[in-house]
């Protein structure tokens, strides 16, 4: 049986010039040919054989520029990684950066020899299917391991596996999970603006940050280049929207720099919690903190959504005084976990406030009733002045 020859997208405006090439390569490769870059888009989302991709720069629709910068960009890992090689009559070396900077493999002139031509893009496959083996191995050692070596962080299987953990422990003993969905805002305009690689640097950074102000009991993953998903064991809704606020807020003021550019970062955060959205299964959990994510995008990103839509400081500051569950707060004491029941104390007092009406009412107790509601009142103030809140007790 007749192996089958590697196929390469060649995208040119000129008829002339996609003959000359097919020409020089006929026999060595199989060759798809589009007229423009939009072409040449809808032929890469159809057509999985694709192993390269050779573009012109200045064509109709879509220039080769701004192909590069959907296939970086694309949510699809095979077209996202695959080969790009720009083939143009300009040969300034501005062209070359720009391509260079927007993660393009490699530029070669039109009017180049068959020789230069075959080299190239032999190399440049050779290259692609070092990286597709050394990813399936990656792949194959993280799936026995439950960290991705390259983010840091835990990896998607073995987040799903404790998350299905978490939720059933919840269930049984009457807890939360909350599930936090980080989305980078605006990752595709970093791309098309920085590059591939330089929106890939954010992403890891975001990575560093996640991993340094998480608990050790909770789990933190990359579902994709611009997305992150922290689990919350234990964490009620309140006090993942506290951590949500902060870690939005503390990101706004993150600056970086390239080249001499700042870059400024800012993430938009869905929360969902088990107790209050009673879901049935992680991944509807999950479903639910993505599209938070999404109203806090379409509102226009940089912001916090939860179960009630956009969370503040004053939205905080109100929830604090809802009612708190008394059962929970007993199960924090019989832990031994007296110094997390003290920071609530005023929630406390404002849950248990109507049974301490009751009890004087009817006993005579000498409850000091207004003392402990005008406790009360002092923490709502100081709630709203920007109070200390504990994320994650």
């Amino acid at each position: 049986m007749t192996e089958a020859l590697p196929r390469i997208l060649v995208v040119d405006d000129s008829r002339m010039v996609r003959s000359s090439i097919i020409k020089h390569i006929r026999g060595r490769f199989e060759v798809r040919e589009e007229g423009d870059g939009e072409a040449a888009w809808e032929a890469l989302l159809v057509d999985p054989a694709v192993q390269l991709v050779l573009t012109d720069i200045g064509m109709p629709r879509l220039d080769g520029y701004g192909l590069l910068e959907r296939i970086r960009s694309a949510r699809v890992a095979r077209i996202s990684s695959l080969p790009v090689l720009i083939i143009s009559g300009e040969e300034d070396d501005s062209a070359r950066e720009r391509a260079a900077a927007l993660g393009a493999n490699g530029f070669i002139t039109k009017g180049s020899g068959s020789a230069e031509l075959l080299s190239a893009l032999e190399s440049l496959l050779r290259l692609a299917q070092t990286e597709r083996e050394l990813e399936a191995s990656r792949a194959a050692l993280a799936r026995q391991s439950a960290i991705d070596p390259v983010s840091g962080l835990v990896n998607e299987s073995y987040l799903k596996w404790r998350a299905e953990q978490d939720l059933a422990y919840a269930r049984r003993h009457g807890a939360n999970l909350s599930v936090l969905v980080v989305e980078i805002d605006r990752f595709r305009e970093l791309v098309e603006r920085h590059g591939a690689q330089v929106a890939g640097l954010v992403g890891r950074k975001l990575s560093e940050i996640l991993a340094s102000r998480v608990r050790s009991e909770d789990s933190v993953a990359q579902l994709s280049p611009a997305q992150f998903v922290l689990l919350a064991h234990g964490s009620e809704l309140a006090a993942s929207c506290a951590f949500a606020l902060r870690l939005q807020q503390a990101l706004e003021k993150l600056v970086l720099s390239y080249r001499g550019e700042r870059i400024g970062i800012t993430v938009t955060i869905g929360v969902a919690n088990s107790a209050v959205d009673g879901l049935a299964s992680v991944s509807e959990l999950i479903g639910v903190a993505v599209g938070r994510a999404e109203n806090g995008r379409a509102a226009g990103g940089n912001r916090v959504f939860a179960d009630r839509g956009e969370v503040s400081e004053v939205s905080l500051a109100s929830a604090r005084r809802e009612l708190t569950s008394i059962d929970a707060v007993l199960r924090q004491l019989q832990r031994g976990d007296t110094e997390a029941v003290a920071a609530r104390l005023p929630a406390v007092i404002a849950a248990l406030a109507p049974l301490l009406d009751l009890i004087e009412s009817r006993l005579g107790c000498d409850i000091p009733l207004s003392r402990l509601k005008q406790i009360d009142k002092e923490a709502g103030v100081a709630g709203v002045n920007g109070g200390a809140v504990h994320p994650m007790p």
